[in-house]
């Protein structure tokens, strides 16, 4: 049920845009208490992105899940931008992260939803 896209104007090679999938896969689940069997992880690359008026390296992440509690999104801020900036030379100060809690009843899966 979590999902965490990651979108970075950084060309990155297949190899690299599959390793931070997978490490942020496993991130989310320790941060979040969910088994990584729920959790999906997206990495796109090389769109057009401007932040702070300049094209300069950057990362945009939205990061949604059911129960996603607020008390926990200090730590998830902290340990996705280490993780993202180890994975792409990116500096924190040019990462923004969106947190959203999804209903149950709007986040479907396996022909329902939760």
């Amino acid at each position: 049920m979590p999902f965490l896209k990651i979108l970075t104007n950084s060309e990155l090679p297949t190899e690299q845009a599959k390793t931070l999938a997978a490490k942020a896969s496993a991130l989310v689940a320790e941060q979040l208490g969910k088994p990584e069997s729920y959790v999906m992880t997206s990495v796109e690359h090389n769109p057009a992105m401007t932040f702070a008026g300049t094209d300069a390296p950057l990362a945009y992440l939205e990061l949604k899940s059911i129960g996603l509690p607020e008390s926990g999104t200090a730590a998830a801020s902290r340990a996705l931008c280490q993780l993202v900036a180890g994975e792409t030379g990116i500096g924190p100060e040019r990462i923004y992260i969106e947190f959203a809690d999804a209903p149950r009843k709007m986040w479907g899966w396996n022909n329902g939803t939760f």
